[in-house]
């Protein structure tokens, strides 16, 4: 195991760099933009990547390079749902072949997806914890000079 996960050089340049290890200047910096659905994301999948663009897309968290990351999430959340609903239509304990109850093999299923999609949600912030170490600039207010930058003659009174 590694360690903790390193902390972007953004987040600890808002911080002041609070250990004081060198900052990485040459960090990438990719332009944010909403990637395309992978059309191979079950219909489950697919709508949960739409509700997650609509919502991520104007924050400007994603970029192109995140289109498996999110793709991963939205597969596993398509697959916890199914589970849950086997879950809810046939009980949490089903009978054996030998006539024993036995965990549903669904119950592990929707587990293991729920994991997956916990992990994958804290690197987008889809968590409050996680949204907590996420900094979002904020749209520069308008200037007066801006405003008269803008028009094409001197301000009105």
């Amino acid at each position: 195991m590694r360690g903790r996960k390193p902390t972007p050089t953004r987040l600890k340049i808002l911080t002041g760099n609070p250990g004081k290890h060198p900052l990485n200047a040459d960090e990438p910096r990719p332009e944010p933009a909403v990637p395309d659905c992978p059309p191979e994301l079950s219909p489950a999948a697919q709508r949960e990547w739409a509700r997650l663009v609509t919502t991520l897309g104007p924050l400007r968290v994603l970029t192109h390079l995140d289109r498996a990351a999110l793709a991963a999430y939205c597969a596993a959340y398509a697959l916890w749902a199914e589970a849950t609903e086997a879950i809810q239509k046939y009980g949490a304990m089903v009978k054996s072949p030998t006539g024993f109850p036995i965990q549903s093999p669904y119950v592990s299923i929707a587990n293991r997806q729920a994991e997956i999609m916990m992990r994958i949600s804290a690197e987008f912030g889809f968590t409050p914890a996680s949204r907590g170490r996420i900094s979002v600039a904020a749209e520069p207010e308008k200037t007066l000079f801006d405003q008269i930058d803008n028009k094409s003659g001197p301000p009105e009174r």
